[in-house]
């Protein structure tokens, strides 16, 4: 009985083990990080898009900082306005330590505070690791239709 014991004690410890070692590759997190960004978008949530994005992010090359979305995110919250993001496949390709991801997004919204800014968009974001979690520090987006 006491080596059957010992026998499941180090089969689960094993398991263990390898569960704690398993790492999801950077691309799946990335990944997951964008899905996060559209959620938020979506629920209008500043605080939770801004916790994508690097504290010296840059949109657009200096046109839009993360705090700027973040004020228009707060700004259509208090509004009660409703947005609504439809992400389009994402490329993602690795360039050194970083990650570059490429992909459409099609925003509509049910308000007033982003009329000119709907439509579909081409979007082009750097990735970089801050900790254990992959942040986005630039993207440039043109307006397609």
């Amino acid at each position: 009985m006491t080596r059957m014991l010992r026998f499941v004690y180090l089969a689960a410890l094993s398991v263990l083990v390898l569960a704690a070692c398993h790492r999801k590759p950077d691309e799946v997190l990335i990944r997951q990080s964008i899905d996060a960004s559209v959620q938020a978008t979506e629920r209008v949530d500043a605080a939770a898009l801004l916790g994508q994005l690097t504290d010296d992010f840059d949109g657009n090359g200096g046109a839009m900082r993360g705090q700027d979305i973040g004020n228009l995110l707060r700004m259509a919250s208090f509004r009660g306005e409703t947005l609504h993001a439809v992400l389009g496949p994402v490329d993602i390709e690795p360039r050194g330590e970083r990650y570059v991801a490429d992909f459409t997004i099609t925003l509509t919204s049910g308000g007033k505070v982003f009329p000119s800014q709907l439509g579909v968009y081409k979007v082009e974001t750097a990735w970089r690791r801050e900790g254990h979690d992959w942040r986005c520090y630039e993207a440039t987006w043109t307006q397609q239709l």
